[in-house]
């Protein structure tokens, strides 16, 4: 469904991704895992659009995306929830889940979000700067799915989250992926989430894929040494 090849982002002089390859399949949790620093939210901005790549290609679904607007990969099937959530703060709820929706909103939509994360119902009408972080993260992520995407990307999702709402995120992704058959690929650094929620891991140093296993088979503590170092 996601297909990166040979990959090379870089903040004006300095190169943060050197090259990278790698590619998620139909259906697929994957986990990218690395310490702050290495990479990780510059990949995924590349990937949505909001940096641009010096060279390389990224294709959803086999069709070409590298050169799009960030607007236009969404049109072609990507979703992004960035590090710190970034919830409208003083729009409702509601007006959060529908503010990237193009044209009519459609309230089977809008329902499939609140029967995933009901609290999302209970507070339509409040603020999104009055929820707690672990509400904003499902908020943001609702939001993204109101763009039916089919890959979806979600950088640091567990950051400022207490841990019963880690197992409910890790729980719920799980649901979303059988449900729609999505793709959707995690960034992050606390590893206990990745190998609850993911299919397959890939380890990121300084811009560059050093390790990659499939849930079966992760050494969970050879991990967590290369992210302790």
């Amino acid at each position: 469904m996601l297909t990166v090849n040979n990959l090379e982002v870089a903040y004006g002089q300095s190169l943060v991704i050197p090259d990278m390859s790698f590619s998620a399949e139909k259906g697929q949790i994957l986990g990218i895992v690395g310490r702050n620093g290495m990479g990780k939210s510059t990949l995924f901005r590349s990937l949505i659009g909001m940096i641009p790549s010096r060279s390389g290609k990224i294709e959803i679904g086999g069709k070409d995306i590298t050169k799009a607007p960030p607007y236009r990969r969404v049109a072609n099937g990507i979703a992004f929830v960035p590090q710190g959530r970034m919830i409208f703060p003083y729009l409702s709820v509601y007006d959060n889940l529908i503010s990237g929706v193009q044209g009519r909103v459609k309230r089977d939509a809008v329902e499939e979000i609140y029967a995933l994360f009901p609290v999302l119902q209970e507070m339509r009408n409040r603020k999104g700067g009055n929820l707690s972080g672990g509400q904003q993260q499902q908020l943001a992520i609702g939001r993204a799915l109101m763009t039916n995407p089919s890959v979806l990307l979600l950088d640091e999702p567990t950051e400022g989250i207490q841990p019963s709402i880690i197992k409910d995120i890790s729980r719920t992704l799980r649901e979303i992926r059988d449900m729609k058959n999505l793709t959707i690929i995690v960034s992050e650094q606390v590893l206990s989430f990745v190998l609850d929620t993911c299919d397959r891991l890939m380890v990121i140093e300084k811009g560059k894929l050093i390790r990659e296993d499939d849930r079966a088979s992760v050494d969970a503590e050879k991990i967590k040494a290369m992210l302790a170092v």
